[in-house]
């Protein structure tokens, strides 16, 4: 699956998402673009998942009619050791994940 990692979470976090073809949004040249825009970019790219740690996007954007699913690491810090206890969790999310849909992974 086609997984784009945004750009707070730190790039080593994709080599732990095995199975997946994951990019950065550094990668993509996308750095800096606000969340409405970042989405469609990466909806025409044909990416399936955004892994994000922004707790707030859900409540900023209106994500129904989407076509990509938004998984959001809700860890204590977006550091790498905070976030690698979510790993698990997180493809699990993104094995079930749907166009449109939120997912928050705790612990």
């Amino acid at each position: 699956m086609l997984i784009l990692l945004d750009e707070q979470l730190p790039r080593q976090l994709a080599r732990h998402l095995a199975g997946h073809n994951v990019r950065t949004v550094q990668q993509q040249s996308w750095a800096g673009l606000r969340n409405g825009a970042l989405l469609s970019m990466a909806e025409a790219a044909g990416f399936m998942v955004l892994i994000t740690g922004d707790q707030n996007l859900e409540f900023q954007q209106n994500l129904s009619a989407r076509t990509i699913g938004i998984v959001v690491l809700a860890a204590a810090s977006n550091a790498l050791e905070d976030l690698l206890p979510l790993v698990k969790n997180a493809l699990l999310a993104i094995g079930t994940i749907q166009p449109g849909q939120v997912v928050r992974v705790t612990e």
